[in-house]
């Protein structure tokens, strides 16, 4: 429901104020979030039979080819954890990675959400586009995080199969 009635430059003009600032304020609050909330096993980040491990994503939509375009918000803004690129694969590593994951796909779900605000001061119709624009910018974000995250949670999974055989193996040893 329109509100303010401004001029069209003023209406542009707000567009590219309130959209960063509304992509910051999303993760500034999945910044803050526990990391307790953000795990592989809550119902919104675990991959469905449907995403085949993720590879739908790139069945679909090439996301291979692509997805290094993509920025790292959270290097960008905290410039603590690269997703990009790897320091190590350790168990620890691979856990933080699962974890920021989470917190990117959220942040870009919450990003989504109040391209309705803009109906505030924009025509009618004007909301559509913004709907438009914020799946169109958060999306490939989402996808990236749900083709990444399975592909890291196997990587792990052996890994830590492969850790338990060992201490297995020097157990028996010993014994």
């Amino acid at each position: 429901m329109r509100i303010l009635y401004l001029s069209s430059d003023w209406t542009i003009g707000l567009f590219f104020i309130i959209w960063p600032i509304l992509q910051f304020a999303a993760f500034a609050i999945a910044s803050r979030l526990f990391d307790r909330y953000l795990t592989t096993e809550s119902s919104l980040f675990k991959s469905g039979k449907w995403e085949q491990g993720g590879e739908i994503y790139n069945k679909l939509f090439k996301i291979r080819s692509w997805k290094g375009y993509l920025p790292d918000g959270g290097t960008i803004v905290r410039k603590d954890f690269n997703k990009k690129k790897l320091q190590s694969f350790s168990g620890a590593q691979l856990d933080r990675f699962l974890n920021e994951s989470c917190r990117a796909e959220l942040s870009h779900w919450i990003a989504i959400a109040p391209f309705w605000v803009f109906g505030l001061f924009a025509p009618a119709k004007a909301i559509f586009y913004m709907l438009i624009y914020a799946l169109a910018v958060n999306l490939p974000c989402i996808m990236a995080q749900r083709y990444n995250r399975p592909r890291v949670i196997r990587l792990l999974t052996k890994k830590r199969q492969k850790q338990d055989i060992i201490e297995n193996a020097s157990v028996t040893r010993r014994g």
